[in-house]
């Protein structure tokens, strides 16, 4: 059976800096996104035009600077992440081989074969948040996963997770003690035999 290989991780874009080349419809779907999940994200975006959405999206955030002008090579200094949206696929193609060249994580929209990570589906609730990939293969699926899990998660899923990080702090003992706790307290989360 084929195998999602990729590994999971959640990244402080606010704390990282971020570059998305394209401001067209792509590019405003990228930057919601990213902002959505983390508004305070440290984004600059350079494009030759940008969508009157972008530049309205960004004018709400001022962590994100609209650059109007061509991608160069100057634009990837500093970066830690970068997504390549425009729709000239020279211009993709530059932007992943150049970041590649500094090894700077990179994404090409809708080019999988070309990038070293994906933007899969996400579901937020208060400190509880789920990513969602189906290795770049439906993000169709993707996006109807996560309105299930968007549906069949409790709204008050916060609270039980801000109660247990109480009675975390409140564990004495080593850390397997702790853990062994923790499981215990949890087990009835998923136990269907109750």
């Amino acid at each position: 059976m084929e195998r999602n290989e990729l590994y999971p991780i959640f990244v402080k874009v606010h704390e990282l800096n971020v570059l998305i080349v394209g401001g067209g419809n792509v590019g405003l779907e990228k930057l919601s996104f990213m902002l959505k999940s983390s508004p305070a994200a440290h984004v600059d975006m350079v494009a030759t035009w940008f969508m009157d959405e972008v530049k309205e999206l960004a004018a709400k955030h001022p962590s994100v600077t609209l650059i109007e002008k061509a991608f160069d090579t100057s634009d990837l200094e500093g970066k830690h992440l970068v997504i390549g949206c425009t729709d000239v696929l020279e211009v993709n193609h530059e932007v992943r081989n150049e970041a590649k060249k500094r090894n700077i994580l990179v994404n090409i929209a809708d080019t999988p074969q070309l990038c070293d990570y994906y933007l899969g589906g996400i579901v937020t609730k208060g400190n509880v948040k789920i990513a969602i990939s189906t290795n770049g293969k439906s993000p169709t699926m993707a996006k109807r996963i996560r309105q299930f899990l968007e549906e069949v998660l409790p709204e008050n899923i916060n609270d039980l997770v801000k109660n247990l990080n109480e009675y975390r702090k409140t564990l004495k003992g080593d850390f397997d003690a702790k853990v062994e706790a923790m499981n215990k307290m949890t087990k009835g989360l998923i136990d269907k035999s109750d």
